[in-house]
């Protein structure tokens, strides 16, 4: 529980119990559980509320990412294409030059 012992949870009670007393004690309880509560309702509301957010984010990078992708591909056909045109052209002066 939060990383402490059993030793040091039960340091922490009877600090509790001398500080409040054994009337004020079951309220103070009362309320870190509510406070405890509150926070988990807090940060499973703000989980609910971002994570939409994150997964339409992951979409468009995904969209984006292939985009990249298919743009690339296509520099690289057109990067062939003209090199193998290039070497045509060069093949063609040479062979008019040797004639």
């Amino acid at each position: 529980m939060f990383g402490l012992g059993a030793g040091e949870i039960l340091i922490i009670l009877v600090i509790a119990f001398l500080l409040f007393g054994p009337k004020q004690l079951p309220e103070v309880g009362r309320q870190v559980g509510k406070a405890i509560k509150g926070f988990k309702d807090t940060a499973e509301d703000l989980r609910k509320s971002v994570e939409p957010e994150l997964n339409l984010i992951q979409q468009e990078v995904k969209m984006v990412e292939q985009d990249f992708q298919a743009s690339m591909k296509e520099a690289e056909e057109e990067v062939n294409a003209a090199g193998t045109q290039a070497e045509d052209e060069a093949e063609s002066i040479s062979k008019s030059g040797q004639a």
